[in-house]
């Protein structure tokens, strides 16, 4: 009785939330809505967010943040909660739980320089920020108590700033060109600072994930720095000490500074540049993207360059919040992968050498394959055929398609699911790549096992230089399932294989390989080997067939109960995990009416947690059992719980756009369950009207209407597609973007539809 109230206010909520009166709000432009700080914080108790408020095109090489802490894995630069600032950076980290890697940052100063970030750091208020995609500003106090405001701008490789300097002769910009994250010899910096045209250049090849992957001695994060006024004193700084007027420095903990003679209010700007190929490309860069001192062209560049992505999808009705909620999705949803290249030539971590071509990288492949990726092929289409050859360029120069490339192997995370991003794209009609070598990758993905695997446990986040491609993969070929004392995390590798084997099948169909079809798809099924009926969940089994009799746990740092066997998370994260075969799921299970009750079960007790992606299909799994009527409501309850319009607005880590994706597709009405099958389970649409203006090669406008949404009704009564009923809870990719209209009619209380 409980958990019913609690439905039915969390209902009213957000019915009061959507029905709410919006005729006397103004409409805004589309880019205006997306609020950078969402997701820049958590709850009050902890200092966990995800997101930054950075600055920066669609899928920019370098991203461009105010600094309120120090970065590095498992903390972001800038944190809302901080009221300091210790400098601007130009950062390459994609997540919070992934490393940064050549990064520079520089601060707009007065006074004595400092070269630690507490004796650095300078006061600053929320009330003086300003953040957008396109524009960034903030107003601080330097420790001599001069107030220094700071306007930034960017472009897909290179920033601007605007320094408004009070009068005065101690202003100064203090640069960290390479910071202190290991004592191996090979990461050092270096920095030279050249008056005769009021520059700083430099390199550093600090990598904070350099443990987890292969060595790349040949990386390096290079950048040009250029001022509009020349310098009136100079020097470098290494480690803790000072070196008045030097000018050229290596070392480790490395930086500079140079100072301005201000004899009144006065505005100096700084254009930085940033490569992975060299100082001279750096070069090229600035002078192609920012060859004048043109603050307001960059914004309005950057501005358009958003506007141009975000305009592809119109919505119609709701509230500020939600609006505000979505569009801020939908430009996290357009973060990453990140462009790599820079003007035909990129850098591969890979084989550490440079080459031709255009590239990604930074691809959360654990998280993304889910929903992210299938979201670009609708939104972003002339992104996907690039970013599918990319890591097919990834297979060329390492050997294997990455799993999480930070910016090489990381050894992160289980499975090999850029055969999932490969196989959505492929069944969706995009094939501009090799396909004979896309299938060769998926095929040594599923076939060929790592080195010494026989003898490696690999655990995540292992550091060796030995690449994992699936851990594993030897019991797995020969026992149907991955055991666990062989390999650990042996019951998610498990499920988490068979689902990558179903994505290696579709391929394997469209190229006419019926026999590796046949094949895949039967190994696809292997989830049933660690079912037990006994326990009624997934559960780790040892190589002679038993299953453990205790099955170890633990709560790890996202406050997850984690169980021997499971990646992050319990038995309940898994048991609803094979997304390829979900009827298959509710047969092992015990029919229709058991998966229902252990479905309840999984969100009335609390075990579900949308903020850990394996989860996100679950609330669409009730269409699948005959219950379209549960997964609507689940839609109303939990969206409103984990994405709000505040600082701590995310239950978790948008993890490169995954949690950002959920959230479009789910207030679309749809959501892909399973990639690879060119198919959406329909859930229940959020606004009265949402437009997608699909550009080439679909060159449509599909509207998509929801009538009593406006009214709070939840639940579907019928829907058409261009007039066409459609009676069951399941629409195709190709049929969607084929059509004109997209027509739920809603209902206050729960109907027969879809049954």
């Amino acid at each position: 009785m409980v958990m019913r109230n609690k439905l039915i206010v969390i209902a009213l909520i957000v019915s009061g939330l959507i029905s709410c009166n919006t005729n006397n709000v103004k409409e805004k432009d589309t880019v205006e809505y997306i609020n950078s700080f969402i997701g820049s914080t958590g709850p009050s108790e902890s200092d966990y967010g995800g997101t930054i408020p950075s600055v920066a095109p669609p899928f920019a090489m370098t991203q461009w943040c105010a600094m309120t802490r120090e970065n590095y894995i498992s903390q972001n630069p800038y944190n809302y909660k901080d009221s300091t600032l210790i400098g601007f950076i130009g950062t390459h980290q994609p997540a919070i739980w992934m490393g940064d890697y050549g990064f520079v940052s520089l601060l707009p100063s007065s006074g004595e320089i400092k070269i630690s970030p507490d004796e650095r750091a300078q006061k600053i208020s929320h009330e003086s920020e300003k953040a957008s995609p396109y524009f960034y500003s903030v107003e601080a106090k330097a420790k001599n108590g001069k107030k220094i405001k700071t306007e930034m701008a960017s472009t897909l490789r290179c920033a601007i700033f605007n320094v408004s300097f009070p009068a005065g002769s101690d202003n100064h910009i203090f640069v960290e060109a390479s910071r202190k994250i290991t004592d191996k010899k090979e990461f050092e910096g270096y920095i030279h600072i050249l008056p005769e045209s009021n520059e700083i250049i430099g390199y550093n090849s600090d990598r904070y994930s350099y443990m987890l992957g292969p060595d790349v001695p040949n990386f390096k994060g290079y950048f040009v720095m250029q001022f509009s006024k020349p310098f009136s004193r100079k020097g470098i700084w290494n480690q803790n000490q000072f070196f008045e007027n030097r000018t050229e420095q290596n070392g480790d903990h490395l930086g500079g500074y140079v100072y301005f003679d201000t004899k009144k209010d006065e505005i100096l700007q700084v254009k930085i540049a940033s490569s992975f190929i060299s100082i001279e490309q750096a070069r090229e860069n600035l002078s192609k993207e920012i060859p004048d001192w043109d603050f307001q062209q960059v914004v309005s560049g950057n501005k358009a360059d958003w506007k141009k992505y975000v305009d592809r999808v119109l919505v119609d009705g709701g509230t500020e919040d939600q609006k505000i909620v979505f569009y801020t999705s939908l430009h996290r949803t357009l973060q990453y992968p990140r462009i790599f290249s820079e003007y035909g030539k990129y850098y591969s971590a890979f084989d550490d050498t440079i080459h031709n071509g255009v590239s990604y990288n930074d691809y959360s492949l654990w998280d993304t394959f889910r929903a992210q990726h299938p979201w670009l092929t609708i939104i972003a289409p002339e992104h996907v055929n690039p970013m599918i050859q990319s890591l097919l360029q990834m297979y060329d120069e390492g050997g294997w398609m990455p799993k999480w490339c930070n910016p090489t192997y990381s050894n992160i995370m289980i499975g090999t699911h850029a055969d999932a991003v490969v196989a959505d794209a492929f069944v969706k009609g995009f094939k501009d790549y090799n396909l004979n070598k896309a299938y060769s990758a998926v095929y040594k993905n599923a076939m060929t096992p790592p080195d010494n695997d026989a003898n490696m446990r690999w655990a995540d986040r292992e550091e060796t230089k030995l690449y994992e491609g699936r851990g594993g993969l030897i019991w797995y070929k020969e026992k149907g399932y991955v055991p666990a004392d062989k390999t650990a995390e042996s019951v998610s590798r498990t499920l988490e294989f068979a689902y990558d084997d179903f994505c290696v099948a579709q391929i394997a169909k469209g190229l006419g390989k019926t026999e590796d079809y046949n094949y895949f798809m039967n190994r696809s099924k292997n989830f049933r080997n660690v079912y037990s009926s006994e326990t009624g969940f997934m559960s780790a089994r040892n190589y002679d067939g038993s299953f453990l009799n205790e099955i170890n746990s633990h709560v790890d740092e996202s406050d997850q109960i984690v169980e021997e066997g499971i990646t992050e998370g319990g038995k309940w994260t898994y048991l609803f995990c094979a997304m390829q075969d979900v009827e298959g799921l509710i047969s092992l299970t015990g029919g229709k009416e058991k998966f229902t009750s252990m479905l309840d079960r999984n969100f009335d007790e609390g075990h579900f947690q949308h903020r850990n992606e394996p989860g996100h299909h679950f609330i669409y799994l009730y269409n699948y059992a005959g219950n379209p009527s549960r997964t609507q409501e689940k839609i109303w309850e939990h969206t409103p719980l984990n994405y709000k319009n505040a600082p701590d607005g995310l239950s978790g880590n948008d993890d490169c756009g995954q949690m950002s994706a959920w959230l479009i597709f789910s207030s679309m009405g749809f959501y892909p369950v399973c990639p690879g099958d060119g198919q959406y389970a329909i859930g229940s649409p959020l606004f009265p009207k949402i437009t997608l203006r699909l550009p080439a090669p679909y060159n449509k406008t599909v509207t998509i209407i929801a009538e009593g949404v406006a009214k709070g009704n939840k639940y579907i009564k019928s829907l058409t597609m261009d007039g066409k009923s459609i009676t069951k809870p399941f629409i195709n990719h190709a049929n969607l973007v084929a059509c004109d209209k997209l027509v739920f009619e809603m209902s206050a209380t729960p109907t027969n539809w879809g049954n």
